[in-house]
């Protein structure tokens, strides 16, 4: 079952046309004033068609011909100089406000926290950052001009019209609120279905973007076939909106059209019996003709801006969601600034939820002294990482409180406190850029020697030596060009070079063969020196020489220690520990090879050499 539509709430569309039009009030002003004379200057031609007929034909004044041609010259050229300076001045305007408006949305998407990216797809947002900002040249732009300027045209000539033959243009006027009345009720009806073209629009590309950015998992299934229905159903779906609205709008220009014929046959019949009865000058027919053409126009032109502005306010309504949505960073102003995260990370008495009444942290307490490494460990689900993301401040606590320094984190101010964060993940985003970019994303401004330098720490050299280009080698779209090792080495050297006070490791060497996990180890052995760290570790025996180790277990921290103190302890730690190391045994090592175990620890699992460590 679909969910309701939401309707399109105009308060909101139109406080944002209202900070529009204040913004490029200046723009529109001068274009209202081009649309006004260029609209006078349209009346000089049905006038001297008038005089044409009655006076230089009817009373053979020839010496008329020559001023009337003259100002039908004027009118012309002005009318063609004013249409030239309105577009340059009102579409540039519209352009100029469409760029501005998603640079601001695009602006606010960032800000947003990370629960609104979790819950809505991607192309729904790029939708709110391209599409939905183009509506707004119907508004900046021409659309507005257009309607004021319809509506200009079409008074003045009313009034000629009830002054021609009151008559006449009454009798149009009645065929015009029969047309008026349809239209009314086809903008009712084609609302609705513009709105839902957006939404359909966002949902294929959204679905779209992620086929394509999940190609090799996609080929991997053999899931082509299966990629390509879902497309053509969302395509189809798009096809029938786009279809609606074709026939909707169709029948309005062909209800126009027989508007149009009925107003061309009440001229004939009424205009012509009054022209007959010497009611009406052959000229003042004529003048009649040129004016209704004036009304009728504009009226057409009506029906179609008025789709455009409904699109743009739905348009505009959107984003206006976006610009109230609370951003992580709202607070700053009143928050605290940090200019040095040295000192102890610690949680006291911390609950969070991500659903209510379903807690993911329960009662979370530790305190991680400055420049220590602290690891997370249990099994999947215990909350290891809702815990790194409250470190993050990617999410808040429901209950207790996080301190940095003695200051709590609720009250510091985002900006200056993620300055102060490194990070390195299992599955690193990389940019469709260069190695050089990637490395010094961290850190804009950094000069080449200081990517090299951090490039060797983390052991880059060695594959990018491999590549013609070197660091000005394109990575592709998520790093698709370099293997998980390589992209991981680039994620560690994008955090060397960040010089962070707090690091967060998550399983940094997972995608790493053994000879590159023992030269990165090193790198980051040095990269944690006089920094707080936390490490999430699925493989134990990269975190033995962590300060301390927090085993959790259903949001709870079922037990604390180092290394040695946890599996003397033998409790869940060295449940796991035991676990995890059989199965590595079973896996990597040859059948007869000799175990030693560790002095003072008989009862740990044996293996050969020295135990890897972070």
């Amino acid at each position: 079952m679909n969910p309701p539509k939401k309707k399109v709430n105009y308060a909101n569309a139109w406080a944002e046309t209202r900070e529009l039009l204040h913004q490029y009030r200046s723009k529109l002003a001068i274009g209202m004033s081009l649309m006004l004379v260029n609209r006078l200057v349209g009346f000089v031609l049905p006038y001297t068609s008038k005089l044409l007929l009655d006076d230089v034909i009817g009373k053979h004044r020839a010496d008329l011909l020559p001023k009337l041609a003259l100002a039908g010259a004027a009118a012309t050229v002005v009318q063609a100089l004013t249409s030239f300076a309105l577009s340059q001045v009102v579409s540039i305007a519209g352009q100029g406000a469409i760029t501005d408006l998603r640079r601001r949305v695009q602006a606010r998407v960032l800000r947003l926290p990370v629960s609104f990216f979790d819950s809505t797809q991607s192309g729904i947002l790029i939708q709110r950052v391209m599409s939905d900002a183009e509506g707004v040249r119907n508004l900046v732009g021409t659309g507005i001009v257009q309607l004021v300027g319809s509506l200009f045209t079409g008074s003045i000539a009313l009034g000629v019209l009830f002054w021609l033959n009151w008559k006449l243009t009454t009798a149009t006027l009645l065929v015009l609120a029969v047309f008026g009345g349809v239209m009314a009720y086809a903008f009712q009806k084609l609302r609705p279905v513009f709105r839902e073209r957006s939404k359909i629009y966002a949902e294929v590309s959204g679905r779209l973007g992620q086929a394509l950015g999940g190609a090799r998992v996609v080929k991997v299934y053999t899931a082509e076939k299966r990629e390509e229905v879902v497309f053509t159903k969302g395509a189809h779906r798009l096809f029938r909106n786009i279809a609606s609205t074709i026939t909707g709008t169709s029948a309005v220009t062909t209800f126009g059209t027989i508007f149009v014929g009925a107003v061309g046959v009440l001229m004939m019949l009424i205009g012509g019996r009054d022209v007959l009865a010497g009611r009406m000058t052959p000229g003042d027919w004529l003048m009649y003709v040129f004016f209704i053409a004036l009304v009728t126009v504009p009226v057409m032109q009506l029906a179609s801006i008025g789709t455009q502005i409904t699109e743009a306010f739905a348009g505009l309504d959107r984003i206006r969601d976006i610009m109230q949505t609370p951003t992580e960073d709202d607070g700053d102003v009143n928050r605290e600034a940090l200019d040095d995260a040295n000192g102890a990370i610690t949680f006291d008495h911390v609950w969070f939820e991500y659903r209510p009444g379903i807690p993911v942290l329960r009662d979370v307490t530790f305190t991680a002294p400055e420049g220590t490494t602290t690891a997370l460990v249990g099994s999947s689900g215990s909350g290891k990482s809702t815990l790194i993301s409250l470190i993050m401040a990617f999410a808040r606590p429901i209950k207790g409180q996080i301190t940095i320094a003695g200051h709590d984190l609720g009250t510091l101010r985002l900006r200056d406190y993620r300055r102060q964060l490194g990070v390195v993940l299992q599955d690193n985003f990389l940019f469709d850029g260069t190695i050089a970019d990637n490395i010094a994303f961290s850190r804009p401004g950094a000069t080449l020697d200081e990517i090299t330098a951090v490039a060797k720490v983390a052991h880059c050299e060695e594959f990018i030596a491999q590549f013609p280009d070197g660091y000005d080698t394109v990575v592709g779209e998520r790093g698709v060009k370099l293997s998980g090792g390589q992209r991981q080495r680039v994620a560690i050297a994008r955090a060397i070079l960040a010089d962070p006070k707090i690091l967060i490791l998550d399983e940094a060497t997972s995608s790493l063969d053994s000879e590159a996990e023992h030269h990165i180890r090193d790198g980051l052995r040095a990269l944690r020196k006089g920094r707080t760290t936390f490490v999430i570790a699925h493989r134990l025996s990269t975190i033995t020489s962590a300060d301390q180790i927090l085993v959790l277990e259903n949001g709870e921290i079922v037990e604390r220690g180092t290394h040695h103190e946890l599996l003397a302890a033998n409790g869940r730690y060295k449940q796991l520990y035991d676990k995890q190391y059989q199965i590595e045994r079973d896996q990597f090592v040859n059948p007869g090879e000799d175990f030693t175990p560790e002095p003072n620890q008989a009862s740990m699992p044996l293996r050969a050499g020295p135990p890897r460590g972070l």
